[in-house]
């Protein structure tokens, strides 16, 4: 017996462990078996949870590679030097501008000229791919990576992972995965503004109104509540205490109505309704400025430092522009600026988002590869140990960052998000770490995620942990011809939508209008869209329970 076949004999007694503890198809079971048993080499045998990845010879994967302008891709990288020298891994780059990154994407895919892996596609951007066979269905080979399975199961991600699945049951992207859903945007108030007027932090959209009264009463020229990023971010974030979905989030406009078993356009509910309504009494009453939908995001961050509005959506990162521009205008003493708790609506205490990040997708062609193996056990290692996840979010200890008891800082002489500012150089741009290309969801665990965030932040990450996550929606995989069909009626529809939304909240059309607008949805092809949509589900779930 070779080496060769010693080797692959005992990959496929280590796989046949794993295979014994995941629900896979014999074809699935197969697949592996075929590729341990063929393609091979560099492949630990024994590679499993808690291993460090080390190919067991030199092998090279090759990818399609962002290119991010504030730290383009440098082969002399840390980053690249560690893995040469402990994972005995090198990478092959192809370099795709982040300013025409779709477009690159789609047409290198296209053409079939795909590197072995493309990472930075979100869920639902590898669809257009599945009818040619140009990408791989990842989860036929998802038994070679214990890592990314053990943490689907011990952060019960199940759900969210059949939302990736296709019309033949199977999923084409490996996603970042998240222990925790991690909520970022909300309303940005004055809370100096609120002692002053003794007023209690708004938990609730109706509490919320009521402090914009409070603030309108105390200077009848301002508009309390002057929003940026056109309305979009807000819409997002407060439609699911509203019970439904909108601005960035609306992306088809479905929603599943768990009582009737189907899913509904959500601008036809009582619930987008009721979200309309409440913006546009913000407005009505002068306690939201109705340029909020129109204007930049510099004026909205003027009128805020100039106090002519003190509430303004934000995130983790924008209130410290926020309080940068407050601070030119007023003073460092002058104010307190703070991320509200995302309020409560009538669908209670929940927040919206998923667990699943953008991921990677797998050329076809790569299952070819005599290496195929190993380069699943090292995108295992990477993206979803917690070695692998430490390591391209920090570094490596005693040159990048330092520990102190369990806390990590980075090194002196490097900055990094918002820490050591002054210093020379920097964690992204000089040694390639904490790069969305080689890093998905920010770490995934929960103590990665919050390791590199401000202690105010992090707190306001643990709070938020008190509410419900909304309710992961079925599957409804689309094939291409339903696709293509979908498309045109989605544009349409959304099109409606956004105009009629906008004209709703802003006042340039009476509410009483509302039937006659979801009566121009059902014009706009409002049913044919629907059955698609449902039939889809139904497909679906009759073929896989």
């Amino acid at each position: 017996m070779t080496f060769a076949t010693k080797r692959s004999t005992a990959l496929i007694a280590a796989m046949g462990l794993v295979l014994g503890l995941t629900a896979c198809s014999g074809d699935e079971s197969e697949a592996v078996e075929e590729v341990v048993e063929e393609q091979s080499v560099g492949a630990m045998e024994d590679y499993g949870v808690g291993d460090t990845f080390q190919a067991t010879e030199p092998v090279s994967f090759s990818l399609l590679y962002r290119d991010h302008p504030n730290y383009p891709n440098d082969p002399e990288w840390l980053f690249y030097q560690r893995i040469a020298e402990e994972q005995n891994v090198t990478l092959e780059t192809t370099l795709a501008p982040l300013s025409d990154w779709d477009q690159r994407r789609s047409l290198v895919i296209g053409a079939g000229d795909a590197p072995d892996f493309i990472p930075v596609t979100y869920p639902g951007q590898e669809a257009p791919y599945v009818s040619s066979g140009a990408i791989l269905p990842v989860s036929d080979y998802v038994d070679l990576m214990p890592n990314f399975q053990a943490k689907v199961e011990e952060w019960e991600l199940e759900e969210e992972l059949d939302s990736l699945r296709q019309e033949d049951g199977k999923f084409y992207l490996l996603p970042g995965l998240l222990q925790d859903v991690r909520p970022d945007y909300t309303v940005g108030i004055r809370t100096d503004v609120l002692e002053e007027l003794g007023l209690e932090e708004p938990t609730s959209w109706e509490e919320l109104r009521g402090v914009l009264q409070a603030m309108k009463d105390a200077d009848p020229d301002s508009y309390p509540f002057s929003d940026r990023w056109e309305g979009e971010a807000l819409l997002n974030y407060a439609a699911p205490a509203f019970g439904t979905i909108g601005g960035w989030g609306f992306i088809d406009g479905v929603v599943w109505d768990e009582e009737a078993g189907e899913f509904v356009f959500a601008p036809t509910t009582d619930e987008y309704r009721s979200m309309v309504e409440y913006f546009r009494g913000l407005v009505e009453d002068g306690l939201m400025d109705p340029e909020s939908f129109t204007q930049s995001d510099e004026d909205a961050l003027s009128k805020l430092a100039n106090e002519r509005s003190y509430a303004v959506s934000t995130n983790s990162q924008e209130i410290l522009t926020a309080r940068t521009a407050l601070e030119a205008s007023l003073g460092a003493d002058a104010f307190s600026l703070s991320k509200t708790i995302l309020p409560a609506g009538p669908a209670g205490e929940v927040v919206g988002g998923t667990r699943l990040e953008n991921g990677l997708m797998i050329s076809s062609s790569a299952v070819e590869n005599d290496d195929f193996v190993a380069m699943m056990q090292f995108i295992d290692w990477l993206y979803y140990s917690d070695e692998g996840l430490e390591f391209a979010k920090w570094g490596v200890e005693g040159e990048t960052y330092a520990m102190t008891g369990d806390e990590r800082a980075p090194a002196e002489d490097v900055s990094f998000t918002g820490l050591n500012p002054d210093a020379p150089t920097n964690m992204q741009a000089d040694y390639g770490f904490f790069n969305g290309v080689y890093m998905f969801a920010s770490g995934s665990t929960r103590e990665l995620v919050l390791s590199n965030l401000y202690e105010e932040e992090v707190e306001w990450q643990e709070e938020m942990r008190a509410k419900e996550p909304v309710a992961v929606p079925p599957p409804y995989p689309l094939d291409e011809i339903e696709r293509e069909q979908f498309s045109l009626y989605q544009t349409a529809l959304t099109d409606l939508t956004r105009q009629a939304t906008l004209q709703f909240i802003l006042g340039q059309r009476d509410i009483a209008d509302y039937d006659a607008f979801v009566a121009e949805l059902e014009a706009s092809n409002l049913d044919a869209y629907m059955e698609i949509v449902n039939g889809a589900q139904q497909r679906y779930a009759e073929a896989n329970g």
